[in-house]
């Protein structure tokens, strides 16, 4: 009897957990329906936006298509430049600290977690300066460089709780036939390491992708213009057109959306990964 009781309190729990679940789901995710909403009701003012749309009305979509199309292309290669030259960086600086005894490195690692912490303002003000001695204002280059460093510090830490849980054997097998220490890098460690590395990958391109500080300071032309701060702008422009800019806003949000959902499993891998050992 007593057996009988636990079962339909477990599945009451059960349904009330997915109940709770879901509407925190919808709680967050109505601000993209909105989103999308509005996109699709572009003559609609900003208060006159019916709760549903009555119509796929995909004028928004191209007139934002049209005027942020260039800008989305240079938020996907600086992005994709910032990737690279993330993951050039912080691959090498986590296996050093994981696979070399060095002194000092709990405290380079608890160093590394604390440059995330300096606001962003304060990096871009010091950077600017010497992006003119330099010259890489206004330049694509120096877009990824910055937009990199957002990523470096957390693929470093992230990529070395990784690298640290691999066995120690495996390398000194590759060492013991022949292969040197950058050989075994990037013929051993790099392919085992892969779920970190996409992982880092992703969230290297997520922080450049939605960078607006680095976009705002570095950059005093329209040379090179991300998508962030072209919607930014475009909504001083068109403030009365809100379709377009809640279209320009979901194409902006297109991208990422597609590689979480390509990547998740590498992430959960690459996340969790470095916990077991």
């Amino acid at each position: 009897m007593a057996a009988e009781n636990v079962k339909p309190r477990a599945r009451g729990r059960r349904l009330g957990s997915t109940v709770a679940g879901v509407l925190v789901l919808a709680v967050m995710l109505f601000p993209l329906y909105w989103m999308l909403n509005t996109a699709l009701q572009p003559e609609a003012g900003l208060i006159e936006v019916d709760p549903v749309p009555h119509g796929l009305d995909l004028s928004g979509f191209s007139k934002a298509l049209g005027d942020q199309g260039g800008h989305l292309l240079t938020s996907l290669v600086v992005s994709l430049g910032a990737v690279v030259v993330c993951l050039a960086i912080a691959a090498p600086a986590a296996y050093g600290l994981a696979r070399f005894r060095l002194p000092g490195t709990r405290t380079l690692v608890f160093g590394t977690l604390i440059t995330q912490m300096v606001p962003g303002i304060v990096i871009a003000n010091a950077l600017y300066t010497s992006y003119v001695d330099l010259g890489l204002v206004n330049s694509y280059a120096g877009l990824m460089l910055a937009d990199a460093s957002l990523g470096i510090p957390f693929s470093i830490v992230l990529m070395r709780s990784f690298m640290v849980s691999i066995p120690g054997e495996v390398i000194e097998a590759a060492q013991m036939d022949g292969a040197g220490r950058l050989r075994t890098f990037v013929r051993v460690v790099l392919p085992m390491s892969r779920n970190a590395l996409i992982t880092s990958g992703l969230f290297a391109f997520l922080f450049a992708w939605s960078d607006f500080m680095f976009a705002l300071t570095l950059n005093t032309t329209d040379d090179v213009k991300p998508v962030t701060l072209g919607i930014y702008q475009y909504i001083g422009a068109h403030v009365g057109d809100w379709g377009s800019v809640m279209a320009a806003s979901v194409l902006s949000a297109i991208p990422a959306a597609i590689l979480l959902v390509l990547a998740q499993k590498y992430i959960a891998a690459g996340i969790t990964g470095g916990s077991v050992k």
